[in-house]
């Protein structure tokens, strides 16, 4: 899924490309997208894009006009950009909306049909639509630290909590928690005043320095390879690979349609996590540290 480094570049592409520009027409091409009734998407047509703004993964075009419409890109949808309107739209193809600066259409793979379209009225109606999650770029670590107690979750679940922060997700919560040296699963509530320190500025260092990286990457272009995955990442997405800082083993936890990659020498105090589903086939034999888990596998 986007998140707040790709929305953000995301974001200044789109700038550079509809800012001020006149919608001419658009059309859904896929029955799941749109999840709004009134108005309706061409209610925004001839209308010019006078604002364009982030709502956690969320992306707001707003037009002279006080329509919103809302994107949310989800697991599998991605926005591509042409300078003409296709004369043959591709089955993952949407939506198309046709500028009179070229078309933005948006993509989703596969068969899960998650991500949606909303379109609104006022900033009453959009407000609706922000999680309302906390922006570590422009919080105190004071406010961080009280988002993050707002609830006892582990350290995973809290920073992909959209009402708690805004913008982070699997990808990142990964490379944020490996750079603070903290376990996934350590709760929030037992956080030292150190480590949360460690974490805020792990946090703010992360995004900021992905956003700049994804910036040189595009140039001017717009962004056509926006994955959860990178070589340069420390953990996220490198299981058994070995950790940048200490060379140990990337581990993972497995959970529903996500995992949790991360170094159990750099964050755990080399104990390597339990997974659920390899705990219930290995019970008793589940390596607790590093050294056992080698040994399971040699």
């Amino acid at each position: 899924m986007p998140e707040l480094p790709d929305i953000t570049v995301y974001l200044e592409a789109l700038d550079e490309r509809i800012a001020g520009r006149r919608l001419e027409r658009s059309r859904i091409n896929s029955a799941f997208l749109l999840r709004s009734v009134e108005p309706k998407l061409e209610d925004a047509h001839g209308a010019r894009v006078v604002a364009l703004e982030r709502l956690g993964k969320r992306i707001a075009i707003g037009f002279d006009n006080d329509i919103w419409v809302i994107l949310h890109l989800m697991i599998a949808g991605r926005l591509q950009w042409r300078a003409d309107w296709p004369q043959k739209i591709s089955k993952p193809t949407a939506l198309l909306l046709g500028f009179d600066s070229g078309t933005l259409s948006l993509t989703e793979a596969g068969t899960k049909k998650r991500a949606s379209l909303h379109v609104v009225r006022g900033r009453a109606a959009l407000a609706e639509h922000d999680p309302g999650g906390l922006d570590v770029a422009t919080a105190t670590p004071a406010e961080f630290r009280a988002a993050l107690e707002r609830r006892n979750h582990t350290l995973k679940r809290a920073l992909t909590d959209p009402r708690l922060l805004s913008g982070i997700g699997n990808a990142y919560s990964d490379e944020i928690l490996h750079r603070a040296g903290l376990s996934p699963l350590q709760l929030t509530m037992k956080l030292t005043p150190e480590q949360h320190g460690r974490l805020f500025a792990a946090a703010r260092a992360v995004l900021a320095e992905w956003t700049d990286r994804l910036r040189q990457q595009r140039a001017r272009d717009f962004p056509t390879k926006v994955t959860a995955f990178h070589d340069e990442m420390a953990v996220h997405g490198r299981y058994r690979q070995p950790c940048p800082i200490c060379g140990t083993a990337v581990q993972r936890i497995r959970y529903a349609d996500n995992e949790a990659n991360y170094c159990p020498r750099c964050q755990t105090g080399g104990r390597v996590l339990a997974d659920r589903s390899l705990s219930r086939l290995l019970k008793q034999d589940w390596p607790r540290t590093i050294d056992e888990l080698e040994r399971l596998r040699s």
